[in-house]
């Protein structure tokens, strides 16, 4: 079967990548991608809408064959033609597709038309996916990794496949909740990924295969502040034992922001009134 490659960080897979990947589907598709983009990589800035794991999960369920995900320290200094023929001789593909905007080699000095006149002189098959639009803006990482810092958790979610959230262990907290009568579910907050709004969330989670609703607070809470941002989940009908069970936990639209309580007391009533938001 011959093989074709599609080629982007594809960090989101929000439409644009989606349309690359879609390119490549006839032919055994292979994405050859990064584990951190370069971007980030270079400024030490790592904000991903999509964790490296669920990344590549979420691209073979589009229908990718195989996922590349390389280091881009290995690759950094290699020139752009010598990229190229790397991928040549180890995919041999009769098909490379991109995004308008892919650059590559050492500092970033391919683009389009380099990767145009490689196929060309080749007999590669290249497909060059123009911007995609909504409501007249280019959908990009950045527009969604935006909305996110803005708490428009609901709006990015409708431009990501598979939705904004993130896999991580349940871990003790300090059992404060469950004194209060809304035992949560408490998970580290990845630090690769872009933080959200800090605030409270109605939110899904999965666990042991199950889908549940429920309430998420992320942020560092200010009434018993923390230095780590943190993610705590309370869980509508739930009671068993999960701790040290891994939780993929969905925000979904944000409810309000993170507030000090001078009391208990006044945190339990603003939890029972989150909690009513779940029906």
């Amino acid at each position: 079967m011959k093989t074709a490659i599609a080629l982007g960080t594809f960090d989101g897979l929000h439409q644009g990548h989606r349309a690359v990947i879609e390119k490549t589907l006839p032919f055994y598709s292979i994405a050859v991608t990064f584990y951190i983009p370069p971007k980030n990589a270079i400024s030490d800035n790592t904000e991903l809408l999509i964790m490296p794991d669920d990344r590549e999960e979420r691209l073979k369920t589009l229908g990718v064959n195989q996922v590349v995900m390389q280091n881009f320290d290995a690759v950094r200094n290699i020139t752009a033609l010598d990229y190229l023929e790397n991928l040549k001789q180890q995919y041999n593909p009769s098909l490379i597709a991109c995004g308008f905007n892919y650059r590559f080699g050492k500092d970033a000095q391919g683009d389009t038309a380099l990767l145009a006149d490689f196929c060309n002189k080749n007999n590669i098959e290249f497909c060059c996916v123009p911007a995609q639009m909504d409501c007249g803006n280019i959908i990009s990482s950045t527009q969604i990794r935006n909305l996110i810092k803005c708490g428009e958790v609901e709006n990015a979610s409708k431009k990501l496949f598979g939705g904004f959230g993130f896999k991580a262990s349940v871990s003790h907290g300090d059992e404060r909740g469950r004194t209060i009568g809304f035992p949560t579910a408490n998970q580290h907050f990845p630090d690769l990924l872009v933080k959200p709004k800090f605030g409270v969330y109605i939110s899904r989670v999965t666990v042991d295969g199950k889908r549940y609703s429920a309430i998420t607070n992320i942020g560092l809470r200010p009434t018993y502040k923390t230095d780590t941002v943190g993610c705590e989940t309370y869980i509508k009908n739930f009671y068993e034992n999960i701790y040290g069970k891994e939780m993929k936990t969905e925000l979904l639209k944000f409810v309000r922001p993170e507030k000090k309580f001078d009391s208990l007391a006044q945190l339990t009533n603003a939890i029972k009134n989150d909690v009513k938001l779940l029906g």
